[in-house]
């Protein structure tokens, strides 16, 4: 049995998020991780030199029997059914782009609204889009705008500049695929309307993961045989268990987290769920091992 710990899960710093199980698959050399560029212009490898994490071991890895990842839910789910244990069936697919915009930054106050190529009008807009996008496509399908930047981000000036991104996730591919041409669509448009320019960058792109079953239902049964609570959902948000499973059977078990809250100082899992958790873990693993 091995325990691992990959770098950069998040991706919130350098894009793309399970850089560090991505590359250790295969998916991603580790000559193009090292040179990605992070939101503020430093670069993947020479973080890892600096901390003294910059390793030898040559990429892909070996590919495991079976990896099977603990985790809490990161979300609202388990807590508002009171629920111990999450039985991970799957990952949805995730969409990250960024959009820049470029218009003519001019005077806030003697610059005709008609005169105007306003990117933050065009920015705003699409952000209206995305939450309304959402809502009409319906559960699971979630969109969120988490960044943007507005230059020169002075109260009295037009914008010469919008960048933003757009977080796009849903179970299916052929859904997904549908939201990002129509968010696109409607960024072509908007942008028309108020005669400004637009680049988009795809910061990750990951299809929906499907777990193995055999080893979904040996969570389960681990869980119900130790008297736990289970409940079967897909995981909204991203993990290395969907990177793993390019190369090997792997599967999920979530703890509930209180509130829902995650990547928040308030995040709170209680020490029995944890616990349980980790026993479930446990039992897996010796039954996989056998």
């Amino acid at each position: 049995m091995a325990v691992a710990f990959f770098s950069n899960e998040e991706g919130a710093r350098f894009a793309p998020d399970m850089m560090g199980s991505l590359v250790y698959v295969g998916g991603l050399s580790a000559e193009e991780a090292h040179d990605t560029v992070g939101i503020d212009g430093s670069t993947v490898g020479a973080e890892l030199e600096r901390i003294g994490y910059l390793g030898s071991a040559p990429t892909p890895g070996l590919a495991p029997t079976a990896f099977v990842e603990l985790h809490i839910e990161q979300g609202p789910v388990l807590e508002e059914a009171g629920i111990q244990i999450g039985v991970v069936d799957g990952v949805q697919g995730i969409s990250w782009t960024e959009v820049t915009i470029v218009g003519q930054s001019n005077h806030a106050g003697t610059t005709p609204m008609r005169l105007r190529r306003d990117p933050g009008v065009v920015a705003v807009a699409l952000g209206i889009f995305v939450r309304e996008l959402a809502i009409e496509l319906g559960h699971p399908q979630v969109g969120t705008v988490g960044r943007m930047e507005f230059s020169p981000n002075l109260v009295n000036v037009v914008p010469a500049r919008v960048t933003m991104t757009v977080d796009l996730r849903n179970t299916d591919e052929e859904v997904l695929r549908s939201a990002e041409e129509r968010v696109l669509a409607r960024l072509a448009s908007l942008a028309a309307a108020e005669g400004v320019g637009y680049e988009t960058r795809t910061l990750a792109r990951f299809e929906p993961v499907i777990f193995d079953p055999a080893i979904i239902d040996l969570v389960e049964s681990a869980a119900q045989a130790q008297g736990l609570s289970t409940l079967r959902m897909p995981s909204g948000a991203g993990h290395d268990a969907q990177m793993l499973a390019r190369v090997c059977p792997t599967a999920m078990i979530f703890t509930p987290s209180h509130r829902g809250l995650s990547h928040n100082p308030a995040e709170h899992t209680d020490p029995d769920d944890l616990e349980a958790g980790a026993n479930v873990l446990l039992d897996v693993l010796l039954a996989l091992a056998r």
